[in-house]
């Protein structure tokens, strides 16, 4: 008897190892409820952890032990020429045809061998309209003296340097050494006003008034500016002689530069190893579903790559300028895409800019 239950135990722990999942994906960027609703359905238990950067999901997942990553555009291109990634089953799969075929096959992953995007989006300007002393509209505005010691940058190597490189009329995703070193020298007179470098929820460093202005995430200066709306009503509603005037100036505003925003996107992604990797394409293809595609963006503030989403987005997302920009907005705004070799070039002028 005692065997028979020994035997059973192994058997049910198995079918237990069979219903997980391993997710690494960036910081509050997946609403609870998707993962909840997910298990509900396939019975596949989500162990969820976060990131702040491609850098740090890249150091990490080389040690194994997760199964689906969000990678951007220029990781996904590296990860897999190092052979860091999984090729994926398109098979299984079905709900693979709803993306966008403008988002599909990018000079990153040819034949989307290894990633299905996931959201994308744009970086640009946040600040706080209390705060600040003039519209801001241009990434040159960082460089203003008023704002010394009250600026975020992303604690991102290709966020800051694409930022600087359009400062200066050059590509963010230049290879030329001199124009790098350039920007380089461009960003060491930035040093002055960074207050911090940062890349997890932006958000709160925004409403909590840690910083003036600063680079932003489109979704970050979205879910801001919603928070913080819905601070003021609510104490309007409760405490209607509490309102100060600075409270009520008080905007969180995302703006693409005028010198042109950086798009990116996020893509789905197997690491090689992965040990789950059913439950991964089944979690892959659930997240491609319009109905939970469209959770994601509304709740997050990101765009999503599904056209089938956009049919049932309500109008104010769909228009929300943050979200979905405008042909407009994007004038001269560039793609990342991966540099190569230069990127050893970037890191090098990064380090040096933090040790400055």
């Amino acid at each position: 008897m005692k065997v028979i239950m020994i035997i059973l135990a192994f058997i049910f722990s198995l079918d237990a190892a069979e219903k997980e999942l391993y997710v690494y994906n960036w910081s509050e960027y997946m609403p609870e409820s998707v993962l909840k609703d997910f298990t509900k359905e396939t019975g596949i238990k989500v162990h969820y952890t976060t990131y702040d950067s491609n850098e740090e999901m890249y150091e990490k997942v080389k040690s194994g032990g997760y199964d689906i990553i969000v990678p951007s555009t220029y990781f996904i291109n590296r990860m897999g020429r190092e052979g860091l990634l999984m090729k994926l089953d398109k098979n299984k799969l079905s709900n693979f045809p709803n993306l966008d075929q403008k988002l599909l096959y990018r000079q990153f992953d040819p034949q989307n061998d290894y990633s299905v995007p996931y959201l994308w989006g744009t970086t640009g300007l946040s600040y706080n309209s209390a705060l600040v002393e003039s519209d801001v509209n241009s990434w040159s505005d960082l460089w203003d003296s008023r704002y010394k010691n009250s600026i975020l940058v992303n604690d991102d190597v290709r966020d800051v340097f694409g930022m600087a490189l359009k400062v200066l009329g050059h590509s963010s995703n230049s290879t030329d050494p001199k124009e790098i070193e350039e920007a380089y020298k461009k960003l060491l007179e930035l040093k002055p006003n960074i207050k911090l470098y940062y890349s997890g929820s932006q958000k709160e460093i925004y409403l909590k008034e840690k910083v003036k202005l600063g680079i932003s995430f489109n979704g970050e200066g979205f879910m801001a500016k919603e928070d913080n709306q819905e601070a003021k009503i609510t104490k309007l509603l409760f405490e209607p002689e509490e309102l100060t005037e600075k409270e009520e100036k008080k905007e969180i505003m995302y703006v693409y530069p005028k010198e042109g925003a950086l798009v990116w996107m996020d893509s789905l992604a197997i690491p090689q190893g992965a040990k789950n990797v059913e439950n991964a394409h089944a979690f892959i293809n659930y997240l491609l579903k319009p109905e939970v595609s469209k959770t994601i963006s509304q709740t997050i503030g990101y765009a999503s790559p599904n056209l089938k989403t956009l049919e049932l987005l309500d109008k104010a997302t769909r228009t929300n300028r943050i979200i979905y920009p405008t042909k407009a907005d994007l004038n001269n705004a560039e793609f990342q895409i991966d540099v190569g070799d230069a990127l050893s070039i970037y890191e090098k002028y990064w380090k040096m800019l933090k040790a400055e």
